[in-house]
């Protein structure tokens, strides 16, 4: 059984979810870190072995959604506990009306957006439930109130997103537990760039520049639950 911390962190390969998982690596936790990309897994563990941390690589497609139902016993039977999930992965998708949006896409977009991150709360939620002082982060978008064109899958997907992480923190609200959303603004990212291919990304903050707020969102001694934290980017800068 693992004796310190352990949390699981989807999307985990780049961007703000390969940031979250090296902060919390290196504040002595242990992370299961989760993508489809093993490459960029494998450049994570690199990392994290280079801070001193220690990691577990999951290469798996949350798509397979079947099979996420299963990471709740396989994490008890490894480490004997979760203390942390930080929901991260997502997708953009193409930048398409509404309407000529194609529906088996929008079903694409809501399966790993939204559904994806119900059946992560479903295998989770008990050991998150049993451990000291679980913590759970779940990363939106400004794209749910931006009213931005093109942008309907994606917008939509992250509105049903908060919707079903407020309700699960309200479920919640007299545990141990606390649930939070997570609004990270404009970050260098790959996704960034994908919405906006003309935009100079050094002029963004970085994603490594949100490792504070990742450690502060799962800190043991957090009190705030079933809240947005919407992050200002100068502040962000600032700080780096």
């Amino acid at each position: 059984m693992e004796s310190k911390r352990v949390a699981l962190v989807t999307g985990a390969s780049r961007g703000i979810g390969a940031a979250a998982a090296l902060a919390l690596a290196k504040n002595d936790i242990h992370v299961v870190a989760l993508a489809r990309t093993v490459g960029g897994l494998e450049a994570l563990d690199d990392q994290i072995k280079a801070a001193g941390g220690t990691c577990t690589l999951l290469p798996y497609d949350l798509l397979k959604g079947d099979l996420i139902e299963g990471l709740g016993p396989l994490l008890f039977d490894k480490f004997g506990r979760l203390d942390i999930l930080v929901g991260n992965a997502a997708m953009l998708g193409p930048l398409t009306p509404a309407a000529q949006y194609d529906p088996a896409t929008w079903d694409r977009m809501f399966a790993l957006n939204v559904t994806a991150n119900l059946r992560l709360i479903r295998t989770c939620d008990p050991l998150l439930r049993a451990a000291p002082a679980g913590r759970a982060v779940f990363v939106t978008s400004g794209a749910v109130n931006g009213n931005k064109p093109f942008l309907s899958a994606y917008a939509a997907s992250k509105a049903a997103l908060e919707n079903l992480v407020a309700s699960y923190a309200a479920e919640i609200a007299h545990t141990n537990l606390k649930v939070n959303l997570l609004d990270p603004g404009r970050v260098r990212t790959a996704m960034r760039a994908e919405y906006k291919p003309g935009e100079d990304p050094m002029t963004l903050p970085a994603p490594e520049d949100m490792a504070d707020v990742f450690l502060a969102l799962t800190a043991p001694e957090l009190q705030q639950n079933g809240e947005l934290l919407i992050l200002d980017e100068d502040d962000l800068k600032n700080a780096a």
